[in-house]
């Protein structure tokens, strides 16, 4: 909206501001007053306030508590298509922070400037709230991990264990020379629990992740979880190894979520395709990947979950993005420039993990779309396949996919059976969608962890899927 009073100060936002008292509005004139006569074809202001709490456990030991808060902020601006970034820890003097990001697009800048038009806003966006994890103590924190990691060695046959605790807050105040300021916050709450089991030099482990946007209630009443971690990683020391080879898989709605967020959800990143020549040619729109039953989607206007957000880092709005529609590309992830150059629309997907950092096309909530199976239905009639859950890692390259699961099992006769060690799922993503011939109607969420890229980890995303069923799925012991 463009509703300026004074030239300056958008009246709308005034008048939220007097109905809104207490909200954290501080930085709107300091913005305003840096951006005027900037020189730039598009510049624009963040300013990030964060304050994060940090407990690591390495055996039975705390290793790392920590409560910190930070105050920064950055500039880009792009001036005949050259961008210039100039980042800060100090709000003095941020007209010449400004004056530096410019001369550096004018230095780099040859050609033409392309952005995707989005809408102006004036907007105040508060922190989507459940539990706030800053209503507990640091004490009650540390005690109910104190009591996971109990609950750990108390299992007989564990031999080390990992805990990670995580909260995080962050407000964002950005301005840009077209109109637009937003003030935005999100709070995140993560926690991972590792066990590891050890006869001789066999060692196994098994974990599990979990997340919230704004909810501490994720983090607690956990023990069934932690105490199954532990007995599983030292049932593991006794299980067997799965012979290699392609066989029949169904992954749960985990490994599902991360398959899809890892092998096409960086493919369809639009920085990816329009830098790399080959990515286009086998990431058109209108190519079919798989069947009628194959839906895909990425959107940080789903609400409620660890990649929701109602507008980006460059302050364009969130939207929920159909990348695949019936097997097919339909769509890509964008930030303004990447939209125009490959003439697409922005999708609100520029993002930053912090104020040091520019933003780039970074996924939200990626997830396959639920179909009409159940997991009874996935089952039926397998003689021979494996059920793997929960993961590792992995690695992808282009088209190539490795992963590893974090649990396997053994189907026979339609039936989930006994543990066998988790195994790795290796293949061509185009072969495996086209392979993929069954999706449940079970879609469930992971919100446990980080996504990487350009230097800039752990972004907090979700991913999700549910249940999947692949043929002539190459799996070999992990």
């Amino acid at each position: 909206m463009k509703t300026p009073d004074d030239g300056k100060h958008p009246t709308s936002f005034r008048h939220q501001h007097n109905q809104r008292p207490g909200i954290f509005v501080k930085y709107r004139d300091l913005i305003y007053d840096a951006l005027r006569s900037n020189g730039a074809d598009y510049c624009e202001i963040r300013i990030e306030e964060t304050d994060n709490t940090r407990l690591t456990y390495r055996g039975k030991s705390l290793d790392t508590i920590a409560q910190t808060s930070g105050l920064g902020g950055n500039v880009r601006a792009v001036s005949k298509g050259g961008w210039g970034f100039a980042s800060f820890n100090s709000l003095d003097d941020l007209s010449t922070r400004v004056a530096e990001a410019v001369a550096q697009a004018k230095a780099v800048g040859g050609s033409k400037t392309e952005l995707g038009e989005v809408e102006t806003f004036v907007d105040i966006v508060p922190a989507h709230i459940v539990d706030d994890p800053g209503d507990t103590s640091l004490d009650e924190k540390k005690r109910l991990m104190d009591h996971y990691r109990d609950l750990i060695w108390s299992v007989e046959g564990i031999n080390s264990a990992d805990i990670v605790y995580g909260d995080s807050s962050r407000k964002t105040f950005l301005g840009s020379s077209e109109g637009s300021y937003i003030e935005q916050q999100q709070v995140h709450v993560i926690s991972r629990v590792s066990a590891q089991a050890r006869r001789g030099g066999d060692v196994q482990q098994a974990s599990f992740s979990l997340g919230s946007q704004g909810d501490y209630r994720a983090v607690q009443n956990l023990d069934e979880q932690v105490v199954d971690a532990a007995k599983r990683a030292v049932a593991l020391l006794d299980a067997k190894t799965l012979k290699g080879g392609e066989r029949t898989v169904i992954l749960d709605p985990v490994l599902a979520g991360v398959f899809v967020h890892e092998a096409f959800g960086h493919l369809s990143e639009g920085d990816n395709v329009y830098e790399n020549d080959k990515l286009k040619e086998i990431m058109y729109m209108g190519r079919k990947f798989g069947g009628k039953h194959l839906n895909i989607t990425d959107g940080a206007a789903i609400p409620g979950l660890r990649g929701s957000f109602k507008y980006d880092d460059e302050g364009a709005p969130a939207t929920v993005t159909a990348l695949v529609r019936e097997g097919e590309l339909v769509g890509r992830l964008h930030s303004r420039e990447t939209a125009a150059k490959l003439g697409e629309k922005p999708t609100g997907n520029a993002r930053a993990i912090g104020f040091n950092f520019p933003p780039i096309v970074r996924m939200t909530n990626t997830l396959i779309e639920p179909g009409t199976a159940t997991l009874e239905d996935l089952l039926e009639g397998m003689e021979d396949g494996v059920y793997v859950r929960n993961w590792y890692g992995g690695m992808t390259q282009h088209e190539m996919f490795t992963f590893s699961s974090g649990e396997a099992y053994i189907i026979r006769n339609g039936e989930i059976q006994e543990a066998v060690r988790p195994v790795m799922l290796t293949g061509n993503l185009f072969e495996t969608l086209k392979n993929l011939d069954g999706v449940g109607n079970d879609l469930d969420m992971n919100q446990g962890g980080g996504c990487g890229k350009g230097g800039q980890m752990p972004l907090p995303v979700s991913n999700g899927s549910p249940h999947i069923r692949i043929q002539n799925c190459l799996i070999s012991g992990a």
